[in-house]
């Protein structure tokens, strides 16, 4: 005789990460009919009643829980399907997290990149005064009046930074706080899973591919390799699992993915038999 649902030992282990084990940990669980007075044959897709427990489907994680009835229950039954909204599941689920993920990744570039701006435009904006009071503090640590003699290093940076026209400077500042302006554009766009912003954050990561890998060519640091290798991720991503360019069905293809992943007929399917 079977077991409760969710009890029984699956008749082969498949190795799977699943993204909604990883949110229902994050947030809890979704449950449907905790507060119902009685259960229907037809809401078994998500509650089902054996000896005075409730094993209550996680819609989400599809994890079954076993609660007692409710003491006081507020309503009598379940809601209609089509009053009930449920959560994401699925690949609508994964590309949720990994975009937002991504966002929060341009996000931080957006702070780093504001900061850099805002720096080089104040230096840009005082170089004159900034170059003495650096000259004159290296002089009183080296002990000497001759100016600068470092060559490599951040004194050596600073140094040469210091030796740049104000007006070269400005379009530092300016060209960081229009790259800032874009990583910000792509932040936001796949926070809201905007299709545009795929694509753009798409265009903006390989076309600094080349750079990064000749960079990695003159010098190799664990922060270049490592930059380089979750570029290459996120550009890998959102080619094929978001299917861009009309790659593997284009969008359509995408959309019915996520489609029979979601909603009431994906949790029919992957039922347990009553």
């Amino acid at each position: 005789m079977p077991g409760p649902p969710g009890t029984e030992r699956p008749s082969r282990f498949r190795p799977r990460f699943h993204w909604e084990l990883l949110v229902c940990g994050v947030s809890g669980h979704e449950l449907l009919g905790t507060d119902v007075r009685t259960i229907r044959p037809e809401d078994e897709v998500v509650v089902r009643e054996a000896g005075g427990v409730r094993w209550h489907r996680c819609v989400r994680c599809d994890s079954w829980l076993p609660l007692p009835p409710p003491a006081l229950p507020s309503r009598d039954t379940l809601p209609p399907r089509s009053q009930t909204e449920l959560p994401r599941r699925g690949r609508a689920l994964r590309d949720r997290v990994v975009l937002r993920i991504i966002a929060i990744d341009r996000a931080i570039h957006v702070v780093l990149l504001t900061a850099l701006a805002i720096a080089v435009f104040l230096v840009a904006t005082h170089e004159l005064g900034l170059r003495r009071t650096f000259y004159r503090v290296v002089n009183a640590v080296e002990g000497s009046s001759s100016g600068v003699h470092h060559t490599h290093g951040v004194v050596g940076t600073i140094a040469h930074v210091l030796t740049l026209r104000s007006s070269t400077l400005y379009y530092v500042a300016l060209a960081a706080a229009t790259y800032a302006l874009l990583e910000g554009c792509e932040a936001v766009g796949l926070w809201y899973q905007r299709r545009w912003a795929e694509y753009l954050t798409f265009v903006a990561t390989t076309i600094f591919l080349p750079y990064e890998v000749y960079e990695l060519s003159r010098t190799v640091t664990a922060f270049k390799l490592v930059a380089l290798l979750i570029n290459l991720a996120i550009a890998i991503y959102l080619l094929l699992a978001k299917r861009l360019f009309g790659l593997r069905g284009g969008a359509a293809a995408e959309r019915r993915e996520r489609e029979r992943d979601t909603g009431w007929e994906a949790l029919e399917r992957t039922a347990p038999p009553t």
